[in-house]
């Protein structure tokens, strides 16, 4: 593998795609600044998109032909003037609310980091360097996601109420729907195929399946599998196997042998030892309770955000000029 050219090089090459990227036509000469978005009053320039652009050096150098880096340049360019937009408008929804991140808040986070990280703060601030970001910009990053959190939480949290009945109700489907899932503890007999063999080997292979499949029953299918190929599977449940062979497990009971079923990769002839009707495993409600809560809260959340967003877009005046 070619080696990425050196730091210095890479930004010099980058920036030359960049303005290669944001050159019209009629342009005369290199772009050194300009707005490439407004968002009601306030400008993005294009050396805010430069900066944010700059941890994904190496990912956009690595693509293999110049048009292949344009091409992943302007998508990344598209992408994070998108997030600059919104990010801009919940700065502006936070200065309407009088919502303030501290220069406390800001390193009692980093704190935080470090510590669910278990780094030393020399490790930590290295490894951020190394990926692209210097420790101002990764503060400034993080400010504007505490930011972001504290206006979600005043302006969506509120939105956002789940209950003890909903809770149970999603646990009351869970358990409906474990209970409709069926386990299965499966031995089989594979006869793999080369992808490259001929249909005369593949004929060859299938007869021969066909031959050891008249001959098995549940005393002798485990010393069959030992000589032919093949062994105990374990438990598999419903969607674990690909629908051909699955639907072949949910034909047979316990103590059967099944047919040979065909696939790309070979002839599978299974033998089910037990066959379950889930749900066993489930754990009590009070268990249960908190981990749906999170995972409810999580979603709604998002959902909520995301309608946020959009209302704070649809209220703003935005002008894209990329």
């Amino acid at each position: 593998m070619r080696a990425l050219p050196s730091t210095p090089v890479r930004v010099a090459l980058l920036a030359a795609l960049m303005l290669g990227a944001l050159r019209t036509p009629a342009a005369d000469a290199d772009v050194i600044e300009r707005v490439v978005a407004t968002v009601n009053d306030e400008a993005i320039f294009l050396s805010d998109l430069r900066r944010r652009a700059l941890p994904f050096l190496d990912r956009i150098m690595a693509q293999p032909s110049p048009e292949q880096r344009m091409a992943a340049l302007r998508q990344l360019y598209d992408e994070l003037l998108e997030r600059l937009v919104d990010e801009e408008l919940f700065e502006q929804a936070a200065g309407r609310m009088q919502v303030r991140v501290t220069t406390r808040d800001v390193e009692r986070a980093v704190g935080n980091v470090i510590q669910q990280n278990g780094l030393t703060r020399e490790e930590f601030w290295e490894a951020v360097r190394s990926q692209g970001y210097t420790e101002a910009q990764y503060r400034s990053d993080l400010r504007r996601q505490l930011l972001r959190l504290k206006v979600i939480n005043q302006r969506v949290r509120g939105r956002v109420n789940i209950t003890e009945a909903d809770v149970r109700e999603v646990y009351e489907e869970r358990v409906r729907s474990a209970n409709r899932r069926t386990r299965f503890r499966v031995s089989q007999i594979f006869f793999a195929i080369d992808p490259a063999a001929s249909a005369t080997e593949v004929a060859a292979m299938r007869r021969q399946a066909s031959d050891v499949h008249a001959g098995l029953n549940a005393d002798n299918f485990e010393a069959e599998a030992a000589a032919h190929g093949g062994g105990e599977l374990g438990w598999l449940s419903q969607g674990d196997l690909p629908e051909a062979l699955e639907n072949e497990l949910m034909d047979l009971e316990a103590g059967e042998v099944g047919e040979p079923v065909n696939t790309d990769r070979g002839i599978h002839i299974f033998f089910v030892h037990e066959r379950q009707q889930g749900g066993a495993n489930i754990p009590a409600f009070e268990t249960m309770r908190d981990q749906l809560y999170q995972e409810m809260l999580g979603r709604r959340m998002e959902r909520a955000e995301a309608n946020f967003i959009r209302e704070l877009r649809r209220e703003a005046l935005i002008s894209r000029r990329l």
